[in-house]
């Protein structure tokens, strides 16, 4: 496999469980927002699509996920790293899914902040917000697997396709019904 082809493959590996919890709390959303519809100013502070179940079960199939692959790591051919020895795979985890949730709840604040309404578009913000989270999580908590695992290469590739994969995937949302807007 090349080298180039290995690096991605390990991006995508060691993210999917921050994407899967932020497509989750997406796709699944909820009912109650998690600002129960308070305004800070003239806008809300983070707006109806920020829900305590999108949050719940985003981090719940995110951390699913990747309790998989740290079971499934062993046993693949390709040399995928793993989220760390027991017990510091469950806060690894922990960190990629709770930042992630994180990244996206301090994007829609800051969009809310910045006046962008829900639904609007702001590239990059949109799609980084949270992957940042899980990185900053990850620094702070796990920081000794993030330096091990997110390699340069690594870190510029995750930065690269992830905004390609978020439109990607929100297009699907869309195209099914889950979301409004296909960006």
């Amino acid at each position: 496999m090349s080298t180039l082809l290995l690096t991605v493959v390990v991006a995508l590996w060691l993210m999917l469980p921050a994407y899967v919890t932020n497509a989750s709390a997406a796709f699944f959303g909820g009912k109650t927002p998690i600002d129960q519809g308070r305004y800070w100013g003239k806008h809300r502070v983070l707006g109806d699509g920020k829900t305590y179940e999108g949050l719940v079960t985003g981090f719940a199939c995110g951390f699913l996920i990747g309790l998989v692959q740290q079971l499934l790591q062993s046993r693949t051919q390709l040399q995928l790293p793993d989220f760390g020895s027991f017990p510091l795979f469950l806060v690894t985890l922990a960190c990629l899914c709770a930042g992630a949730m994180l990244g996206d709840l301090l994007g829609s604040f800051a969009k809310r902040r910045a006046g962008v309404e829900r639904g609007a578009p702001l590239p990059l913000l949109d799609q980084l917000d949270f992957v940042g989270g899980a990185w900053l999580l990850l620094l702070l908590f796990a920081r000794p697997w993030f330096i091990a695992a997110f390699s340069g290469e690594v870190v510029l590739t995750v930065i690269m396709l992830t905004p390609l994969l978020h439109l990607a995937t929100n297009y699907a949302g869309f195209k099914i019904g889950k979301k409004k807007v296909p960006w």
